[in-house]
C-alpha cells in the first residue's frame, strides 16, 4: 500500500511539474539613443574692470546733504564720501582699496561755522486738581 501510494505521488508530481507560459507578454525596447553634443569648455578673457561714480543729494528742507564719488582701475578703488552730520559738521571720508593693503579710510570731521537749531518743544506745565470733597453722613441700619 505504501508502494501504491508513492507511486501516486510521484505520477501526480511528474503532471503538475509541466509549466506553462504566462500568456503573451510584452516587449519592451530600448529607448532611442539621445547624442548630447560634447561640452566644450572655454575661458572667456575679461577686460580689468574700470569705472567712475558720484552721487550727491542736497535737500534743505530735510536737512539730507550728502555726496560720493568713487573710481576702480583694475583692483584698485579710489573713493570719497562727504555728509552734514546732525549736530552740524562736515563728516569727509577719503578711502582706498586694494589687493596688497586692503581698504583704508580716512575720517576728518570739519564745523560748517553755523549752528543746527533743534526745535524743542515747550514742556507743559501740568496743573493738579484734588478731587472735591463729599461729606456723606454716617447712617447705620441694622
Amino acid at each position: 500500500m505504501l508502494k501504491l501510494f508513492g507511486l501516486l505521488i510521484l505520477g501526480a508530481s511528474a503532471v503538475l511539474a509541466i509549466e506553462y507560459p504566462l500568456g503573451p507578454g510584452h516587449i519592451y525596447h530600448a529607448p532611442a539613443a539621445i547624442i548630447k553634443p560634447a561640452l566644450v569648455k572655454t575661458v572667456e578673457v575679461e577686460a580689468p574692470a574700470h569705472y567712475d561714480f558720484t552721487y550727491s543729494v542736497h535737500d534743505e528742507h530735510t536737512g539730507d546733504i550728502k555726496s560720493q564719488t568713487e573710481s576702480r582701475k583694475g583692483d584698485q578703488v579710489h573713493g570719497q564720501y562727504t555728509l552734514v552730520d546732525a549736530d552740524g559738521h562736515l563728516r569727509t571720508v577719503d578711502y582706498t582699496s586694494d589687493a596688497h593693503n586692503g581698504f583704508n579710510a580716512v575720517v576728518r570731521r570739519e564745523p560748517l561755522g553755523h549752528k543746527v537749531i533743534k526745535a524743542v518743544a515747550p514742556v507743559a506745565k501740568v496743573l493738579t486738581i484734588g478731587a472735591p470733597k463729599i461729606a456723606y453722613p454716617l447712617a447705620y441700619h441694622h
